[in-house]
């Protein structure tokens, strides 16, 4: 099937929020429809079963190419695609919003999945550009491991205890360093460094 009009389609959230098993339902449901899919994802991404696959935290998973550089995208993709799929869309340099607006204008339909936030509760990488730019957005929550309520905050861990605010944006991980945390119970540790 051939989009008469591209599109973009953002899924985002925290931590184990269902991000990458929302974007695999998609792609199951594209490939079912006969369209030509192509997935992505940012080299960084090795968990799991390393860089060839994206693979949700529950095992489900779908064959990927792997790159490091947003503008790498362009110059893999099949003339006859007509879905692009990109996991962990946050790791990417600030191109992808170029690399996803060029081929959404070209009739592609182009699907991301990535956190919205960081672990410190703020706008990660190019997401706030992304979502801006889509047609449709998708925020899914995941569960707070405190209190039970709804989370929508990305908890890092270090030795059991918050990260601090000064740590790296970038630490890739699962269950061992990250928790979903609801607004109330999501802590980062302040600075050691004193303000000038």
């Amino acid at each position: 099937m051939i989009h008469h009009s591209g599109r973009i389609e953002v899924i985002c959230g925290s931590m184990f929020c269902g991000k990458t098993e929302e974007l695999l339902r998609r792609i199951r449901r594209a490939v079912i429809a006969k369209q030509q899919v192509e997935v992505f994802k940012h080299s960084l991404d090795d968990r799991y079963d390393g860089v060839q696959k994206v693979t949700s935290h529950s095992g489900q998973h779908s064959e990927a190419q792997h790159v490091t550089q947003a503008s790498e995208i362009l110059t893999l993709i099949a003339p006859e695609t007509t879905v692009v799929a990109i996991d962990e869309v946050q790791f990417f340099d600030s191109q992808i919003l170029n690399v996803v607006q060029e081929l959404a204008n070209r009739g592609v339909r182009v699907i991301v999945a990535g956190l919205d936030m960081d672990f410190r509760g703020e706008p990660f990488g190019a997401m706030p550009q992304l979502l801006c730019a889509a047609e449709e957005v998708t925020k899914l929550h995941a569960i707070c491991v405190v209190c039970g309520e709804e989370a929508a905050l990305t908890q890092r861990l270090v030795n059991g205890q918050p990260a601090g605010y000064d740590d790296p944006i970038i630490l890739v991980g699962a269950l061992e360093s990250y928790e979903a945390r609801c607004r109330k119970h999501h802590v980062v540790m302040q600075s050691t460094v004193n303000p000038k």
